[in-house]
């Protein structure tokens, strides 16, 4: 087929705008951080502190789980341009802001493109390639997480230092830019899985309206603000009530942006829980080793950063190989196992760190950590793709990718209560200073968390199916209405 020829003849120029299209998603995700203390004092507003956060994860999730649905109704091409677009332009008006409120507004547009930034490359990796050929590119797009993790909280610095907090957000345009420049002339658009575009409004109404106030509702709980308990347990019920309201929806859908006939396939049941694991285990590591450093051995912020290097190298490598070997062997579930293994090591050794813990005693742990997390970020996406038909690839590609940032928000928000707790239990609620053995304990209790969800990936994997990965893409499963060139 000479389209396909066309498009294996610039597959170096496409591959390198989805990578980058990754990488700034990413980027935006960690280098924001490390400006918000200066954009709240140029902007006001402390008590939103965290909502510029919160916001962008919101509508980032939301339009993750839409996006598999939207590009099969639209095609992925327009998908991942259209949602480049708007990232840039919500990046230009969170530059332009002039208070907090127009920050958190152009922040949830952000995060609208953001989410389908994210999940849409890899779908359009699966529409190129046969099952058995998706790892090693799958594998080598988990480097943009790994990279934005080291790199983004630097670079955030330095540019908020020397350009100014507005930067971190302009930085996004010229780099969004070279991304489209690559991405309109070379990618093809894709044939339409679904032809009838019936939108599941009450789906996504449901969803949305569970995940804002089981967001919020996280926001308040974690950050103690002040807020009455009435209202704080009527968020509660109202996220479980639109959860409710949510499965229902699927049920009865013609279109559903989840369908749940999904869950009946093991593969992707176990894929989906792993992700959620996964996701919570990786934040473990890049949250908590910087805080044991600054806050008991007593490190810069700068130079805890810099420790971090050996847990994202080793993410960054075994993903790399990890999708390699899922190309060359056509296998995945020993790879799942050996993932979730080598990650309770890893979290077991981080779990001994204590005031006399040596730096090459931390570099050895944080490398083994970083090797279990990153040879499982390939892997149950690729299951899951290839588990399913090519009808549901787009829907199956989004979810496993919000299954993994909901685990991370989950994680993150019971490893900081298990912190607190720690805390408040030690100092009997008194207010007395925080002594370093005593957050040791804290930040040991997280690691052990982190051994058990490890330990729970570990398990349900020997239940995974590892079925037949084709390294033959079938005439039909490949379908492009332009030719490259064409928008």
């Amino acid at each position: 087929m000479s389209v396909e020829n066309d498009v294996l003849k610039h597959f170096k120029l496409i591959f390198s705008g989805l990578m980058i299209s990754l990488l700034i998603i990413s980027l935006d995700s960690t280098i924001t951080s490390t400006a918000m203390p200066k954009i709240i004092a140029s902007l006001g507003g402390l008590q939103y502190y965290v909502w510029p956060f919160t916001i962008y994860l919101t509508t980032l999730i939301i339009s993750a789980m839409l996006s598999g649905k939207l590009s099969d109704f639209y095609g992925s091409k327009k998908m991942l341009i259209g949602a480049l677009i708007v990232f840039i332009s919500g990046s230009v008006l969170c530059g332009f802001s002039q208070n907090m409120t127009e920050l958190i507004i152009f922040r949830a547009l952000q995060g609208l493109g953001a989410g389908i930034v994210g999940t849409v490359p890899l779908k359009i990796i699966a529409q190129m390639f046969p099952p058995r050929q998706r790892g090693k590119y799958m594998g080598i797009f988990g480097v943009a997480g790994g990279i934005s993790s080291v790199v983004g909280p630097t670079l955030g610095g330095f540019i908020t230092d020397s350009l100014g907090w507005q930067w971190i957000f302009f930085v996004n345009v010229p780099i969004g830019i070279i991304a489209l420049s690559l991405l309109i002339p070379y990618l093809p658009e894709f044939t339409t899985i679904v032809k009838e575009k019936v939108m599941d409004y009450l789906g996504i109404i449901t969803f949305t309206g569970a995940l804002t106030s089981f967001l919020v509702a996280l926001t308040f709980s974690q950050q103690n603000t002040i807020i009455s308990p009435l209202l704080l347990n009527s968020l509660w019920i109202f996220s479980v009530i639109m959860l409710s309201g949510f499965i229902y929806a699927e049920r009865k859908a013609k279109e559903p942006i989840l369908p749940l006939y999904l869950f009946k396939n093991s593969v992707f049941s176990i894929s989906a829980v792993s992700m959620i694991l996964l996701g919570a285990v990786m934040f473990v590591g890049s949250v908590y080793i910087p805080l044991f450093l600054q806050l008991v051995q007593g490190l810069s912020p700068s130079n805890s950063g810099a420790y971090l290097t050996p847990l994202m190298f080793g993410m960054i490598i075994a993903s790399i190989l990890s999708g390699q070997i899922i190309s060359k062997t056509g296998s995945y579930k020993k790879l799942a196992i050996i993932s979730f293994a080598i990650g309770t090591v890893g979290m077991f050794l981080l779990s001994t760190l204590t005031q006399n813990t040596t730096n090459l005693e931390l570099i050895i742990y944080e490398a083994i950590a970083g090797i279990g997390a990153g040879i499982g970020i390939p892997i149950f996406t690729v299951a899951a793709q290839n588990a399913v038909t090519k009808r549901d690839l787009g829907v199956v590609t989004s979810s496993t990718m919000y299954f993994r940032m909901l685990g991370g928000v989950i994680g993150l928000a019971v490893l900081g209560a298990i912190v607190n707790m720690t805390l408040k239990l030690n100092l009997q609620n008194t207010t007395i200073h925080v002594s370093s053995p005593l957050l040791v304990t804290a930040i040991h209790n997280v690691f052990i968390i982190a051994v058990i969800m490890n330990i729970i990936g570990f398990i349900i994997c020997f239940f995974l199916k590892d079925l037949h990965m084709s390294n033959e893409m079938e005439e039909e499963e490949i379908g492009y209405e332009d030719a490259p060139g064409e928008i």
